[in-house]
Order: structure tokens, then sequence, then C-alpha cells
């Protein structure tokens, strides 16, 4: 099927609360809503939801967050139970509405979450609206600032794509769960999307050992890394910017290398603009000559020690998740998550009642795969007491 630009009528947009209030009581009366949101994750150190996009099977809107006073009404909407709230990829949506404006969810699909569990293999929106649709959405547009008002239409229009296919996928998706088999696993794990904690912005003053090739600078230069990598955090929160827009962790492990003593130094370094080196040069020096005199910071302590007959409960485990999403034809994590392994490992549980209490394993879960791992988790033990 040949890519087309999709042609429909554009969406409705929200700007003013009394609006949405009209709108919220027409949608309550629809089974389903499909949702999106679009951040402007890329230009601000405080990240926020800048549009939110909303199709029913009709029409679809634009509510503009940075314009509103008041998004409650929609929130009320989203906790109702007997709505059915379509997302793709739910989890950073979910996240991210939570942070900004306290919402709770009830009642999800998320199409990316049903078609990893039906097995498909491309799962990006993009790549099913083009397989599935026949059309292509722009992704020059993936990486627009979403703050900017007014947006361009053809940006309007690409935030539109991400929701005004929804209703129909998720039909389609629903369609083929039910011939496999597979729709109450779904639900079940849909059901754990609710559940999210919101989204909110940490910074870890150690996380600059994490920086790619930092543990091979020389030790007594590690310092001047660390002073450099809180500045950085510091002009970032100060100006709302990213930290990747002050400067790179590249440009950063190189500042400390040269170990600069005079503007003129800065003006060379590659990644640092000028404008930067003229407000913030001074700032730059003295971040490197408080590290030149600090002694060297202690290297981070290793995680705690597993015990091993945990490691080889959960070694055990990965194992026969593998097999099992190898013999079904989908990733791993489709069958159990990485933390409720741990927990059966860890706890290592002996009866059928005792799953109830192991997150990530609903009731669907257990009785698919409950006696398997009770089975497993139990010769693990009589393994390790007739060593």
């Amino acid at each position: 099927m040949n890519d087309r630009l999709p042609q429909f009528p554009r969406a409705t947009i929200i700007r003013r609360t009394a609006e949405l209030r009209r709108y919220v009581e027409r949608w309550a009366a629809e089974p389903l809503l499909a949702l999106d949101t679009e951040s402007n994750s890329l230009y601000a150190y405080y990240e926020r939801v800048c549009l939110v996009q909303l199709s029913t099977r009709e029409q679809d809107f634009i509510i503009d967050p940075l314009a509103l006073d008041d998004l409650s009404p929609l929130g009320a909407l989203l906790a109702d139970p007997q709505i059915e709230i379509i997302f793709h990829a739910a989890e950073y949506d979910i996240i991210s509405l939570k942070r900004d404006f306290g919402f709770e969810f009830a009642h999800i699909f998320d199409t990316m979450l049903a078609a990893r569990i039906c097995g498909w293999k491309r799962i990006g929106l993009g790549n099913i609206l083009a397989e599935r649709f026949g059309v292509r959405a722009e992704k020059k547009y993936q990486r627009a600032d979403w703050t900017q008002r007014p947006l361009p239409p053809e940006q309007l229009h690409y935030a539109q794509m991400d929701t005004h296919f929804l209703p129909e996928l998720r039909d389609q998706l629903r369609a083929e769960l039910e011939a496999m088999g597979r729709l109450e696993e779904a639900h079940e794990i849909f059901s754990e999307l609710p559940r999210l904690a919101p989204a909110h912005h940490t910074f870890d003053p150690e996380g600059y050992w994490r920086i790619h090739g930092v543990r091979e600078m020389p030790r007594e230069q590690m310092s001047i890394v660390r002073e450099l990598y809180l500045l950085r955090d510091a002009i970032a929160r100060r100006r709302n910017k990213p930290v990747f827009k002050i400067f790179s962790d590249q440009t950063l492990l190189h500042i400390a290398k040269i170990e600069p003593r005079r503007l003129e130094d800065l003006y060379t370094v590659r990644g640092l603009s000028s404008r930067l080196v003229q407000s913030k040069g001074h700032a730059i020096l003295e971040a490197v000559a408080r590290g030149q005199r600090s002694a060297p910071p202690a290297r981070p302590k290793r995680t705690r020690h597993v015990d091993p007959q945990v490691l080889e409960r959960y070694d055990a485990l990965q194992n026969w998740r593998k097999r099992r999403a190898a013999e079904r034809g989908v990733e791993s994590d489709i069958i159990l998550g990485r933390e409720t392994m741990w927990t059966l490992a860890r706890t290592a549980p002996t009866r059928p009642e005792d799953l109830a209490n192991i997150p990530g394993l609903g009731p669907w879960r257990r009785a698919e795969y409950g006696e398997e791992l009770l089975a497993l988790l139990t010769r693990k033990k009589g393994k390790r007491r007739r060593v």
C-alpha cells in the first residue's frame, strides 16, 4: 500500500475552560476516548504537558493546557470506569498527566501493549499507521517545540494523527486478542497502568559516574567532573533548559581534561557557545578551580550483595520466561515483569495462595503460569537442600 497524507477534518481546538466543560458533558456519553499528549522535554528542565489530543469515533479535539486555567473536568472523565481510555504506549502519558494535573485513571486500553501481546514486530505508531492505514506522519515534528503559540496547522495535524486512528486500531487489536484467546491477559496487563506513580524530576548529584567514558578519567580530575556536573544542573534549572542544551556530557569531560584557567581557553572548547562563555565563563572556571582544590570523590558503593540462592532462582525464572516468550513469539516482559521475578526469587512461594501476594501476578497469570512457577521454585529449593 502506498503511503498517503491523511485527509480528514481538522481537529477542534479547545482553549477555554467553558468550552472544555461543554465538551466534557458530551464525551461523558462516549464508551471510549482516545488520548495522547505532547510535552516539552526537549526544551525545558521542568517538563510539562503542552497539548492533549482526544478523539471520539467521530471527531478529533486538541486541548491546550497552556491556555486553560482548569483541566479538572477532563480528569473526571479519565477516572470514570465506564469509559475506556485508549493510549498508544500509555505509561509516559499517564505519569505526565498525573504529575501536572493529578489525574487518575480507571479503564485503559493500550494499543502498543496489545500489539506486543499479539506478537507484532513493528509496534511504533508511525509504523502501524503506515502498515495498517496506509498513512504517514511527518517525522520532523517528533522533536518540535510544543510550547510555541500559535502552533502551525501542519504541527497540529501531526498531533491530531496520534489519536485519530486509535479507536479503529483498538477494534482491530481487540478482535485479534479475542481470536487468540489473549483478551483477558491484555486486560490484566492494562489494569496495572492506572497504578503508575506520577512523574517527578529528580537530580542525582552522583549521576556523573554514569557518563560514558568517565571511569577512564584520571582520578584527580574526577572532582572537576563533579563540580562541572553540579554547575551544569544549576544553570539548567535556573534557565529552565534541558541540561544537554547547556553543554553535553562529552563537552563536560573535555573541560575537565584540559582544566582551563582563562576565559580564552573556554572559547576554544567545542560545544560551549560563546554566549554561555560570556555569561557563565567565570562560573565554569571557578568550578574547575574548586575541583582542583578538592579531594577526588569516592567511587559509588557497589549494589547490595544478592543472596546466591535468590540469584539462582532469578536466573532460573529468567530462563523459563525466555523460553515461554519464544514459544509465543513475544518479548519476555509480556510473560512476566522483572520486578515480579525478583519478588518470586526472594520470597520463593510454595503454595498457590502465596502467589496472590506477588505484584504483577494477577488472576490470569496465576492460572496460566502458577503451577509452572511453583514447580520451578520448588525444584530449586530441593536442589539447594541436597547440596
